[in-house]
């Protein structure tokens, strides 16, 4: 009975492994397919069984809430916490958004960075406090979108939480 259970239980771990990394694709998915979702927003999400917590910051309140949406009706997803930060209007955060983004991706080697539909990099201003995220290439880019962070007129602080492909391929998720 204990060897039969042995047998099984390998088998039942690796179809829960498989389930939860399969989850993360779909959940992942769905965040980064929201029809609001750029580069002003940041977004992040923890599975733990079948509930998934969502992180991060946006600018939108309707981006929140059609994450949490979207995430809620994936299948195996019992429980949502939405813990997204809705980033406070500001005149002056729009200005700084603005200019940072004319900063940075104007900086050599880093437009590739704003191409597509969903950018790798997101810049994130919450009352003048600038915080980079995202993924880059490689570490001289991070340096580079740092340095050109803290050239942006009116930017109080600069926080790098910039990842490089290098990191993100030892991390398992």
């Amino acid at each position: 009975m204990t060897v039969g259970a042995a047998l099984v239980a390998p088998n039942t771990v690796q179809a829960q492994a498989l389930d939860q990394t399969q989850l993360g694709k779909r959940v992942r998915h769905e965040l980064v397919t929201l029809p609001y979702y750029g580069v002003f927003d940041n977004l992040a999400y923890q599975i733990n069984g079948n509930t998934v917590t969502l992180y991060g910051q946006v600018v939108r309140p309707t981006t929140r809430s059609d994450a949490e949406a979207r995430v809620a009706h994936l299948p195996g997803v019992t429980r949502v916490i939405n813990r997204i930060e809705v980033l406070p209007l500001s005149g002056f955060d729009d200005q700084i958004r603005a200019r940072a983004y004319r900063t940075i991706f104007n900086t050599a080697g880093l437009y590739r960075y704003a191409m597509g539909g969903n950018p790798s990099l997101h810049i994130i201003v919450n009352n003048g406090h600038l915080t980079l995220e995202g993924v880059v290439a490689n570490e001289m880019d991070k340096r580079l979108a740092y340095i050109a962070a803290r050239q942006v007129p009116g930017v109080f602080s600069v926080t790098n939480n910039l990842r490089t492909d290098r990191d993100e391929s030892r991390s398992v998720r």
